[in-house]
């Protein structure tokens, strides 16, 4: 085996899942280029079977909300490389609409993918990852998730999901030997509004003036946002690396200054309703 072999099986496994655009693909480049053994996932492979020419790389075909695929991929990866040692969970939908406005079957699609597909993976990854006392989940969620936006009420209910079930598993995995990591970034250029983001065809007049509104500034500002993807993903991985991850990574200045506005809202609020919410319990005796 050749140095430069034995240095990169050194080096973490990673599995990103949808690595088609956009962050995904981002991140699968950056580590591919870095020596980092890869799995990069898409729906349609085809999509990313240009990374292969760019390191240690294993395509395969994932759709997130078929568990056969889920564990085809896991076992796949495992006959590969014999461990998954980072989980980024990447693969996620958009859907633009006031909660009124909102489809069924086009919301109940995002959930599958967004939660639900986010869990097939984290179950399915968790038996090795506690076998080797070891690993790292990432599971990106969105500014989104810490503070809802109109037009978006159902896609941030996804991304509040995986906030709470983060910090559940966090609570549950890290005596074991894993961390958990939650990425939050707001607008970066990965035309998500433009590519991944579904849109209801119906519009109330009565919410023009807030989800509407908020539709076609999402629409018009896709690809001119100030998130660099580049720089993202490079902090995501300085952060793994470090060995101690943080909980929340916030990435963008519009995520810090709404994540600190929203904390600084919740504070104020919950202040003014202290007297009420503590005179709710019995009496003490």
């Amino acid at each position: 085996m050749s140095t430069t072999a034995a240095a990169d099986l050194e080096k973490p496994v990673w599995f990103i899942t949808g690595c088609s655009t956009g962050f995904g693909r981002e991140l699968a480049q950056y580590l591919l280029v870095r020596g980092y053994p890869t799995v990069v996932t898409a729906r349609n492979p085809e999509q990313v079977k240009d990374l292969t020419a760019k390191g240690n790389a294993l395509v395969l075909k994932l759709d997130v909300t078929r568990q056969e695929q889920v564990d085809a991929a896991v076992k796949a990866t495992h006959d590969r490389f014999g461990r998954i040692d980072v989980l980024m969970n990447n693969a996620g939908l958009g859907y633009f609409g006031a909660v009124e406005e909102s489809e069924e079957n086009q919301v109940r699609w995002m959930f599958d993918v967004n939660v639900f597909g986010l869990g097939r993976m984290v179950t399915a990854v968790l038996p090795g990852m506690r076998e080797r006392r070891s690993g790292t989940i990432i599971n990106v969620s969105s500014i989104a998730g810490l503070r809802s936006f109109p037009a978006l009420g159902y896609y941030n209910a996804t991304k509040f999901a995986v906030e709470g079930l983060s910090e559940a598993l966090w609570q549950e995995v890290e005596p074991l030997g894993i961390r958990v990591m939650v990425v939050e970034p707001s607008g970066f250029r990965t035309d998500w509004a433009g590519r991944s983001a579904n849109e209801s065809p119906m519009r109330i007049a009565d919410y023009e003036a807030t989800a509407g509104t908020k539709r076609d500034q999402l629409r018009e500002f896709s690809g001119k946002q100030a998130g660099d993807p580049a720089r993202a993903v490079k902090a995501i991985v300085e952060a793994v690396d470090s060995g101690n991850p943080p909980h929340h990574l916030l990435l963008g200045n519009s995520a810090y200054d709404l994540a600190m506005k929203k904390l600084d809202e919740l504070r104020t609020e919950f202040a003014a309703g202290e007297a009420v919410a503590r005179g709710a319990d019995f009496p003490k005796e």
